[in-house]
């Protein structure tokens, strides 16, 4: 992809390095996690070897993500910290939605929608990363009740968490130019000014 030099970075190579390891070990972990929710759902095992390997490649995936999700989590926490602009912005949605974007109050890197997803995100984590260790029965030996709580807070967090993904995929292919942002690292300024007027102004010093 030819890119115009002009164009603004929004992430460097260590940061999508990032993004794409915590990306990939979710998917993984959301199939062979659905494999085991449900019989009709079990053959995705396949994809992992079988049954047995995919039972231990599971917690396993899951530490590399956790780990990674938190090295993420203090990159970008700052930049997410909501603000009166930011509750203004998800109030006035329907009109993002409806393609009215240039009416819609004016944000720094991340918007207030994204921070809200940044922050549910996290918290989905803890709670997988908590449940999912006290579920480990190979490694740990928690009480059986608290391992069956255990249980039914993993599932609900993930499912949770894989409807909060499909939003987050659904909103970066809506808005067009964002995909490119962590592809590449960079987005156009015209994409900046439009979507991002305040950190436009901040990383070119202009109106």
């Amino acid at each position: 992809m030819i890119r115009n030099p002009r164009d603004l970075q929004r992430y460097n190579a260590s940061e999508r390095a990032n993004h794409w390891i915590v990306g990939i070990c979710f998917i993984l972990l959301a199939l062979s996690g659905l494999a085991f929710f449900h019989p009709a759902l079990f053959p995705l095992v396949n994809l992992f070897g079988g049954g047995t390997w995919a039972r231990i490649l599971h917690p396993w995936i899951g530490v590399v993500m956790a780990v990674f999700f938190v090295i993420m989590f203090f990159r970008f926490a700052s930049l997410n910290l909501m603000g009166g602009k930011d509750w203004d912005w998800l109030s006035k949605v329907g009109k993002m939605v409806d393609g009215n974007d240039h009416d819609m109050p004016e944000q720094g890197k991340y918007n207030g929608g994204q921070k809200l997803l940044f922050w549910l995100l996290t918290l989905c984590m803890v709670l997988i990363t908590v449940s999912g260790v006290v579920m480990w029965r190979s490694q740990f030996d928690f009480p059986v009740g608290l391992v069956r709580a255990a249980v039914v807070v993993h599932a609900a967090a993930a499912a949770f968490m894989i409807g909060l993904i499909f939003v987050h995929v659904y909103a970066a292919i809506w808005t067009r130019g964002t995909i490119r942002a962590m592809l590449y690292g960079t987005v156009t300024r015209a994409w900046a000014k439009q979507h991002h007027r305040g950190w436009y102004r901040q990383m070119t010093g202009k109106d």
